[in-house]
């Protein structure tokens, strides 16, 4: 029968194993001899290839000497923790679904050896290395010393990640620099900036406090007001100590990245000192911990935020867990040792021969007929499956890659002169099903993994495109308001010797139309592929566009202002500083300056198109980027200047006689113009990607039609539907004939 030895382990037991191997290179080049043999708490399948887990069976364990002595001490473990016993038969389960499944693995038997490692670093290396050497006397290594690849279900710590130290380590759940982020994310959502970090003694707490601080100083989300390592064991001191310093601080939030071991320890000492009113934000660890959720932990525990594994489901699995049964035949062994701990803590009883006392206590013998379905215990609530649902997909992961292995076809394989794997050389034939290589290799920045993760594919490129929903709206949009602006100004052109249009100086109003309809073309350089010169001339033929406008109505606000003045004894002076030419030069003046804030900018930090990778994974943003930000802004409020000197002088002629009554609909169109463009700063800025273009569009769309709806709707309707109006008489408030 042929053994392989596969890693599923639940702590961060790779730097261990790699310290181990390489540390017994140089002296032990073939063999290793045990040095005794460790009596750990388990359960045993035989099969063709053996997949080994270790699993958080207790809570606690005491510290033995972890030396490799001639007659190394037993571990002493204590606190059952019933979730991580189902978290074992998960993976019992999924193995014995894979062995009834004729079209997975077929003519292979797998078999499993899991073990309890007490949520310890040192028991979970002694079970480690049982489940390398197989409990022989003598194990062969390979000239290397290279151990077969991990595969892990909760080993969260983001150090795992790194491939030149852990070139073979798999996990079927994320690394804690995303539940990092998580935590930042709602920080900030909640506005806490003043913060307690609590973190275990070990791989799992000291990285993510790493991680957590430098995140935490990058996004400017606030600060740590103490960082504290919560002990391993009892230590009543340190305990009253750290909490001491929880009382004393002006923190009311507190973030854990620790075990449920250290949670239990830490709250007992919370409870006696009777600290309320903190808010508790728990990493994936502890988050759904049932032995913390309480009635005497629940006033002080209440209102936990945490961040959870994904759930999921797994079909006939608790049919599985009622099949639980200690080995009656064996109780005295540690072949199925697990199964009779859980069924001891289960029905409060003991296997005989029972502990020293413990009849004479009350205490009862454990009869293995007791019904599981007659008690109450979350052993068999399979709604909300976390960690087991990881499981489930770890062994499911390793069944496909052996799979794949073994449909390898000679002379087609991943592996020198294409030759395949065997179960032979187990060691390098898993590596099939993960990144065909033990090195991980990044995609080039304009490349994505493929499903397979066998090769690199393009990312989609992403901009506001003709071709899209959004972009078709806005250039029919902007096309429209183009042709109205044509309409519009061959009205006022054939009509140009009536009344109104006369009235309302002509010649201004042809200018201000053929500067909104510049406005309206103008705002399909956003739409399209970015490109050098669309970038470059988008806000320059937008920020000269509307200066062009706004400065046609400040003139003609100024005029209005002017005849009114003149109208009055003594002010016919005043007219000589508006006549055509002067009205002319100033919108070529205004304009000019934005010209020349335009090419400034272009000149000194041109906008160009670039590849933005910050948004999404999988996706390329394509932009133009301002440049200078500064320049931008200049732009902007060049524009917004004009804007609000036009609404200030037009508020102030809004009184004047009928005859004057435009000054009316300049304040309102300034006011529907300076709106749009305060509403603007904030969705741009807000807005990612194309967005941020379409958003820019919008306003300009809407700011123009604005403009061209209230300056001009009211004269084209006289014009057009009321020719009665369009008099001298009636403009002058004299009557409609």
């Amino acid at each position: 029968m042929l053994q392989c030895v596969f890693l599923i382990i639940d702590v961060e037991l790779p730097f261990l194993l790699n310290f181990f191997f390489s540390a017994v290179t140089p002296l032990y080049s073939f063999s290793c001899r045990l040095q005794g043999q460790f009596h750990l708490n388990g359960m045993h399948r035989s099969g063709d290839v053996i997949l080994g887990g270790l699993f958080q069976i207790h809570f606690f364990s005491s510290y033995p000497d972890m030396y490799f002595t001639s007659k190394p001490k037993e571990p002493t473990c204590h606190g059952f923790d019933i979730l991580g016993f189902r978290k074992a038969q998960t993976m019992a389960f999924a193995i014995n679904e894979i062995n009834r499944n004729s079209n997975l693995l077929p003519n292979v038997t797998l078999g499993y050896s899991l073990y309890d490692n007490c949520l310890q670093l040192g028991i979970g290396f002694r079970a480690a290395l049982a489940l390398v050497s197989g409990q022989e006397e003598q194990v062969d290594l390979p000239e290397t010393c290279v151990g077969t690849p991990p595969v892990s279900y909760f080993a969260t710590c983001s150090c795992l990640s790194d491939r030149q130290k852990f070139p073979s380590f798999f996990r079927t759940i994320p690394s804690d620099s995303f539940q990092v982020r998580a935590v930042i994310q709602i920080l900030k959502r909640f506005g806490w900036t003043w913060a307690g970090l609590l973190i275990s003694d070990d791989d799992y707490g000291l990285n993510a406090a790493r991680s957590f601080q430098s995140d935490l100083s990058q996004s400017g989300a606030g600060c740590l007001a103490y960082l504290e390592i919560l002990p391993w064991g009892e230590d009543p001191a340190e305990l009253r100590r750290i909490v001491d310093v929880m009382k004393k601080s002006t923190a009311r939030v507190v973030i854990v990245f620790a075990h449920e071991s250290h949670m239990i320890n830490i709250m007992e000492e919370v409870v006696r000192q009777n600290v309320i009113g903190l808010q508790w934000i728990a990493s994936e660890a502890w988050t759904s911990a049932a032995v913390l959720q309480t009635p005497r932990l629940m006033p002080y525990l209440g209102g936990t935020l945490g961040i959870a594994i994904r759930r999921g489901e797994i079909p006939g699995l608790r049919e599985f867990l009622l099949q639980t049964h200690p080995d009656l035949y064996h109780n005295n062994s540690f072949e199925n040792s697990m199964v009779n701990l859980f069924w001891e803590h289960t029905f409060e009883c003991r296997f005989s021969p029972p502990p020293a006392g413990w009849l004479e206590a009350g205490g009862a013998l454990c009869t293995g007929q007791e019904d599981l379905e007659k008690v109450e215990t979350e052993f068999l609530d399979i709604s909300d499956l976390r960690p087991e649902y990881n499981v489930y997909k770890a062994v499911y992961s390793l069944a496909y890659a052996l799979h794949d292995m073994l449909q390898c076809e000679s002379g087609r394989g991943p592996f020198s002169n294409h030759s395949c794997g065997s179960l032979q050389r187990l060691d390098k034939a898993l590596f099939l099903f993960f990144l065909d290589s033990t090195e991980c290799s990044s995609c080039p920045e304009d490349f994505w993994s493929s499903p397979q993760r066998d090769h690199c594919v393009p990312k989609i490129t992403e901009f506001l495109s003709y071709d899209e929903p959004l972009g078709i709206c806005l250039t029919a949009t902007s096309l429209l308001g183009t042709f109205i602006c044509a309409v519009v100004l061959g009205i006022f052109v054939h009509h140009r010797q009536t009344p109104i249009v006369r009235a309302n100086n002509s010649e201004l109003s042809f200018q201000l139309l053929l500067s909104l309809k510049l406005c309206f073309l103008c705002s399909l350089l956003f739409i399209g592929r970015p490109k050098l010169w669309t970038c470059q001339l988008r806000h320059a033929a937008f920020g000269i566009s509307f200066v062009l406008c706004v400065s046609c109505i400040l003139v003609k606000t100024m005029v209005v202002l002017a005849v009114f003045k003149a109208s009055k004894p003594g002010g016919e002076a005043s007219l000589k500083w508006f006549g055509a030419v002067q009205q002319r030069g100033t919108v070529l003046v205004l304009t000019c300056v934005q010209a020349t804030i335009c090419t400034a900018w272009i000149v000194s930090a041109s906008p160009a198109p670039h590849k933005n990778t910050q948004y999404y994974n999988d996706k390329i943003v394509y932009e133009c980027v301002v440049g200078s930000t500064v320049g931008f802004s200049v732009l902007l409020g060049y524009i917004g200047l004009l804007a609000v000197l036009s609404y200030l002088l037009a508020f102030l002629a809004r009184n004047l006689p009928d005859s004057f009554n435009e000054a009316k609909l300049i304040t309102f169109s300034m006011l529907i113009f300076c709106a749009v463009w305060v509403a603007f700063v904030p969705a741009y800025i807000s807005s990612p990607g194309k967005y941020a273009d379409a958003v820019e569009v919008f306003a300009i769309l809407a700011s123009s039609f604005g403009l061209l709806m209230t300056l001009f709707g009211p004269k084209c309707y006289i014009i057009l539907i009321r020719p009665e109006k369009n008099t001298k008489k009636a403009i002058m408030g004299r009557g409609t004939k």
